[in-house]
């Protein structure tokens, strides 16, 4: 395996303006903010290299700017709604060769699904622009890891012209095969839990559900992982009760009728 790890550079957009839940990635759990707590988790891969807060420049999310002070990340302010342009101006910013591209959403995601995904891409690299656990998905929802080479970001940057493909970033690297060679992870475990087990931040009883799962590992064991959370819930099967109404909602379901590789997917 080439080692290039200190050329990855790991973007998490983080904004304060949700339409669902307003600032829930400030929301708390065990006395901290669920964006403070997820970078705690990713920080824990030990592949991700710089992690880099990407937000926006609205001065709604100074907060932002000051939590990544606080805890010691560094952040780029970029386009509010045009998420393509603010990594591709991040990662160009912080001179990636690599991204590594993470939604704030995801503050349950375990590091060893991250490192995974990185290494699967860097023992590809030849063979694969583009690799996520997405096309299709089998973890459970809230582990989403996209890694791309920057040529490709940049590529996108410069060709993408529909209003999703610049405001969800990588829709364009995922729908033109002919530009772009794409790579999947699928869960070693041969399950596929990702769409009965939602464990992504969108929604208030989102938050209850996560917020509830901190409260039982957190305090005995902070890195906690997937296996720990699954026990949790077969032992408190209540718990996947709190936010059942909202599983199965994805936001790309929107554009089902547009997105080739949706399509291909579900055939």
């Amino acid at each position: 395996m080439r080692q290039i790890n200190n050329e990855i550079v790991t973007i998490i957009q983080a904004r304060t303006a949700s339409k669902r839940l307003p600032n829930k990635i400030l929301l708390k759990a065990n006395g901290k903010e669920l964006l403070s707590l997820m970078l705690e988790r990713v920080r824990r891969a030990e592949l991700c290299g710089r992690i880099v807060v990407a937000t926006t420049t609205g001065m709604e999310d100074d907060i932002i700017v000051n939590l990544c002070i606080r805890d010691g990340f560094d952040y780029f302010r970029g386009d509010p709604f045009d998420l393509l342009d603010r990594h591709y101006k991040a990662a160009k910013q912080f001179s990636a060769g690599i991204v590594l591209k993470i939604p704030s959403d995801c503050p349950l995601i375990d590091p060893s699904i991250i490192d995974r995904v990185i290494s699967y891409y860097l023992e590809n690299e030849n063979r694969y622009d583009y690799v996520s656990n997405l096309h299709p998905a089998s973890y459970p929802d809230g582990n989403d890891v996209e890694i791309f080479s920057f040529e490709a970001l940049e590529k996108a940057w410069h060709e993408a012209a529909k209003q999703y493909e610049r405001e969800h970033t990588t829709p364009y690297l995922w729908d033109n095969p002919e530009k772009f060679r794409k790579g999947n992870v699928k869960w070693e475990s041969g399950n596929d839990l990702s769409f009965s087990h939602r464990w992504t931040l969108d929604y208030y009883e989102d938050y209850l559900f996560i917020k509830s799962v901190f409260e039982y590992l957190y305090s005995s064991k902070p890195d906690f992982g997937l296996d720990d959370i699954l026990r949790l819930t077969k032992d408190k099967p209540e718990l996947t009760q709190i936010n059942d109404k909202h599983k199965g909602t994805n936001w790309f379901l929107l554009y089902k009728d547009e997105l080739k590789t949706l399509n291909n997917e579900l055939i």
